[in-house]
């Protein structure tokens, strides 16, 4: 049973470190061989979603799903700590380690609190090991305790500095794109003296934005869970509205800036492609996924459009844009579904406000 046990806390310990390595250290692949932080979040986060889903309301829906993010790290950083002192009262238990204890007899439990004590480095000094190995043990302990310290340090910075500089540039799509955002508004609001050069530097804007996101979310899908402070914005909306807006773009809008919307096209798709990926949501058949753009929608865009000066320079623009929207709905539909994050329309609703004209006190006139 002791060598059993003393296997056991190796493999656990093991796991813990190498999970904690691949998650934090060495984060940027897609696909990973150890799995228990991915184990983790998609376990608990389907009480979350089942829960989320019989509330009504938008606003507090979004208010109950935002907690699951920040309070997913301090859980999983407490599960590598508890698995770690368990892993390690085992190899205390299994190695037969001496220990000097007042009054009491040794046991398991002994050891699990000797463990607890040495790795958060508390020194009670009431449980003491007396022979070499039960020595070593504690040392190796005590270092892992710091490094677990060390980890978290550097962990939660990092995170909170890529979710910040998403969100800076969700916002600033507010004012460009309506709120909340669509592909239609984007284009009429870029739309000045019958030139594109704005639309072209917001959508190479947007390309290395793409770019940064498919970083930090392949390096920590956690941001991914992350809402946004507005509950009519998240990055999934926003990175549909540029896929929707570079589709209108690439099919032949005239004049339009056609060789960044396909370059912001590819990053932006790669980037839904590699995200859904790391998330395991697999992409819906498009024959079974809400149509977004039907022939009566796509109507009304062509009319907006060309009352605002744009006009596509060929036939078939329909057909070639479903092929388009073929290549990336499936994934955002997919994702929508498993974050409970809206898509964005194609065209701004009639009563939609953008968040800069509103605050808690009414409506700026």
């Amino acid at each position: 049973m002791r060598i059993l046990g003393l296997l056991t806390g190796f493999i656990l310990i093991a796991a813990i470190l190498w999970d904690t390595f691949e998650t934090v250290i060495l984060p940027r692949r897609v696909t990973r061989r150890v799995k228990l932080t991915s184990l983790f979040y998609s376990t608990s986060w389907k009480p979350s979603y089942f829960f989320a889903a019989t509330i009504r309301d938008p606003r507090q829906r979004e208010k109950v799903l935002s907690i699951f993010g920040p309070l997913s790290l301090f859980v999983l950083l407490g599960i590598w700590a508890t698995v770690s002192i368990f892993g390690y009262a085992l190899i205390f238990w299994g190695s037969y380690s001496q220990l000097a204890v007042n009054n009491e007899p040794v046991s398991f439990w002994i050891d699990l609190y000797l463990s607890g004590v040495t790795f958060f480095t508390l020194g009670y000094g009431d449980v003491l090991p007396i022979n070499a190995i039960g020595r070593f043990i504690a040392v190796v302990e005590t270092a892992n305790g710091f490094g677990l310290l060390a980890v978290v340090i550097s962990y939660l910075p990092v995170l909170y500095q890529s979710f910040s500089k998403r969100e800076a540039s969700i916002s600033l799509l507010d004012a460009r794109a309506g709120s909340p955002s669509s592909a239609v508004e984007l284009l009429r609001r870029h739309r000045s003296d019958e030139k594109f050069e704005r639309l072209e530097e917001l959508l190479s804007e947007w390309e290395r934005w793409s770019a940064e996101l498919l970083e930090s979310h392949l390096s920590y899908p956690v941001l991914c869970y992350f809402r946004s402070q507005h509950d009519n914005q998240s990055w999934l909306r926003a990175i549909t509205t540029v896929l929707d807006t570079c589709a209108l773009v690439m099919v032949g809008l005239k004049d339009g800036p056609a060789w960044q919307a396909r370059m912001t096209f590819a990053m932006t798709r790669h980037a839904v492609v590699d995200i859904a990926q790391v998330l395991k949501s697999k992409p819906s058949a498009i024959s079974s996924c809400p149509n977004r753009l039907d022939k009566t929608q796509f109507d009304r865009v062509r009319v907006l459009l060309a009352n605002n000066g744009m006009e596509f320079e060929s036939e078939g623009v329909e057909a070639r844009l479903n092929q388009l929207r073929e290549m990336y709905e499936p994934y955002v539909y997919a994702l929508s579904e498993l974050l409970l994050m809206p898509l964005p329309p194609w065209i701004l609703p009639e009563d939609a406000i953008d968040n800069w004209k509103t605050s808690a006190w009414g409506r700026i006139q």
